[in-house]
Parts: C-alpha cells; sequence; structure tokens
C-alpha cells in the first residue's frame, strides 16, 4: 500500500504501538509528539491519514484537525477520544475528523476503519479527475458522479452510484455481499447486512430494461454479484 500515516500521540508506548502495527499493513508512519510538531510534519511529508490525540501538549487535536482539514482537503483524520467523552467525538467531527476511536482501541479496529477512510479518499479524488467511464449503454461521469443510460441520465443515491461505480469499473468480477458491504458503507458499518441486496434492487429497477430479468447486475449464486455486460 505504502501510504503516509501521521500519528500526533505525546505518550510514547501508545505512539510505539501504533507505529509497529501500522509498518506490519504496509504504511509509512510519520511520528509527531506535540501539535505543532504534528502540523509542521504534515506540511512536510503531506500524509494520506493522520491519527490526532485530542490531549495533546501545547495545541490540542481539535486545532490540529481543523488546521490540517483547511489545508489538505482530502487528508483522513482520525481522532483518539477517553472513553465517555462524546463532547470529544461530536466536537472532532465539527472541526473535520473523519471518524474516531475510542481508548482503548483494538489496532486491526483502527486499521480497517483507516483503509476505510482511504478507499472513500480514493473514490472522491477519482470523480475529481473528470474521467468518463463507458459501457454501453451507460456512461459515467466521475466528475459530476453522474450515470447515464443512452444519453438519459438516471437518477441514483450516493450508495448506488457507488455500487454502480465498483461493477461498471470491474466488469465480469464476483463481488461477495460482505466485500460489497465493507467497501461501500465501510468496516464501521452498523446494521443490517441485507442493506447490499434492497440496493442492488433499487439499482437493477433503475437501470435494467426488466429487472426481473437483470442483463447488467448479475446473480453469482452463493457469492453476490457480479457486472455481465448485458451479454445473454
Amino acid at each position: 500500500m505504502n501510504k503516509k500515516i501521521l500519528i500526533v500521540e505525546d505518550e510514547n508506548s501508545i505512539r510505539g504501538f501504533l507505529k509497529i502495527n501500522f509498518q506490519r499493513n504496509d504504511f509509512k508512519v510519520i511520528e509527531a509528539e506535540t501539535g505543532e510538531e504534528g502540523i509542521r510534519k504534515a506540511m512536510l511529508e503531506k500524509p494520506d491519514v493522520a491519527i490526532l490525540d485530542v490531549m495533546l501538549p501545547g495545541i490540542d487535536g481539535f486545532q490540529v484537525c481543523e488546521a490540517l482539514r483547511k489545508k489538505y482537503t482530502n487528508i483522513g483524520i482520525i481522532m483518539l477520544t477517553a472513553r465517555g467523552q462524546d463532547m470529544d467525538k461530536i466536537m472532532g467531527l465539527e472541526y473535520g475528523a473523519d471518524d474516531y476511536v475510542v481508548k482503548p482501541f483494538n489496532p486491526v479496529e483502527l486499521i480497517l476503519r483507516v483503509k476505510a477512510i482511504l478507499r472513500r479518499i480514493d473514490l472522491k479524488v477519482e470523480s475529481e479527475n473528470g474521467d468518463i467511464v463507458e459501457s454501453a449503454p451507460f456512461r459515467l461521469d466521475l466528475y459530476s458522479q453522474r450515470v447515464y443510460k443512452d444519453d438519459s441520465e438516471i437518477d441514483v443515491t450516493p450508495k448506488e452510484y457507488l455500487l454502480f461505480k465498483l461493477f461498471i469499473e470491474n466488469p465480469g468480477k464476483a463481488f461477495g455481499r460482505d466485500e460489497l458491504l465493507n467497501i461501500v458503507w465501510g468496516y464501521d458499518f452498523v446494521g443490517d447486512p441485507k442493506i447490499v441486496d434492497v440496493n442492488i434492487r433499487r439499482l437493477r429497477a433503475k437501470i435494467e430494461d426488466d429487472s426481473s430479468k437483470p442483463q447488467y447486475i448479475e446473480t453469482v449464486w452463493g457469492t453476490g454479484y457480479r457486472w455481465s455486460h448485458g451479454n445473454k
């Protein structure tokens, strides 16, 4: 992966623990003990994700979050908060954080949350490049996030758009339901996994000529779904 992650944490034990775990997952780790040092290293290294402890010597994690979000709109930011500090969670999100994790935490969960944020960032960056993806009779405008069939726009929800994008960019690939749930809704999604099937049905109703006999989003029994080019 070779993504850069900035860890701003004044406790050496926690920072070292995080460093080891992220390095094991192929991240390049940048460390900082204070908020000021974190901002300075972010300007030099331009990390993909920053993990910020709320309580830092000097300027706190909220101020670091606000400074990073103003300068780098596409950086992922996760706040580390103390157990029971609900106001910290609210303030972190208001200052521009993407997510928060409560101490003590499972490093595996934190890494999964980071990877989920990176996927969302990658999708956003791609959509800003102005690319067009075509698979007759469909056209996907990544810049405006619009879907067209035979030059007529199809009104899709944000999740339907992400599902459609994933399918049309990976023709013939079978996606499992859990895989679709993790990619589109994120590893931290809490809810009924049947939401995948519900959104597939809604998307089929919008793009298929006959949703009871789908030509494009094909069911792969025992696995999930795949984009079948409409060739039957």
